[in-house]
């Protein structure tokens, strides 16, 4: 007597579990944002407080966007409970590095949360960037912001260049800000 069951079945439910992850990793990238609206557009100042790194732009106490026309600024929207801005930090980390002397400055703005959350892994990865606190979303909300981790490329002379939702990989990223330098 022969086994007639299908071992196919469990298969193919792995194969439509695969397939719809990567749909939705894709489709930020294909279907453009309300965020990709501000491309173009003046980058919406904003002035908030420095909770982590401080010493990484040789300031302290707040950080006002405006203050640093005349240099391309990388703005990292993440939070503590985004598994995915975790993924993407060491890559942010790595363009800071790779392009400091170059004049990028990037900006880690914790957002979404109630309080600010340097959570220890961020603090402890020695990263090269500031992080600021958006209390109240207040410039997520003028950027735009509905999915984390979000990041926004300005030129130097104030223009948003760019808008990337989700993790964005390193080459994509090194081309994006090669396109701002």
């Amino acid at each position: 007597m022969s086994d007639s069951r299908n071992v196919s079945a469990p298969l193919g439910v792995v194969a439509l579990v695969v397939l719809l992850l990567a749909g939705f990793a894709v489709l930020p990238r294909i279907f453009k944002p309300k965020d990709a609206a501000l491309v173009g557009q003046t980058a919406p100042d904003f002035t908030l407080d420095v909770v982590a790194n401080e010493g990484a732009l040789g300031q302290t106490g707040k950080i006002q966007l405006s203050e640093l026309r005349g240099k391309p600024v990388l703005l990292d929207f993440w939070a503590s409970w985004c598994t995915a801005c975790r993924t993407e930090t060491p890559l942010v980390n790595k363009l800071a590095q790779r392009y400091r002397d170059r004049g990028l400055v990037v900006i880690g703005v914790d957002t979404d949360e109630p309080e600010p959350q340097t959570f220890p892994w961020k603090v402890a990865r020695g990263l090269a960037y500031p992080i600021v606190f958006d209390g109240g979303n207040a410039a997520s909300a003028q950027y735009g912001v509905t999915s984390l981790p979000t990041l926004v490329l300005v030129s130097r002379s104030g223009t948003v260049l760019a808008v990337r939702i989700g993790v964005t990989d390193d080459a994509e990223l090194d081309a994006l800000v090669k396109q701002a330098l």
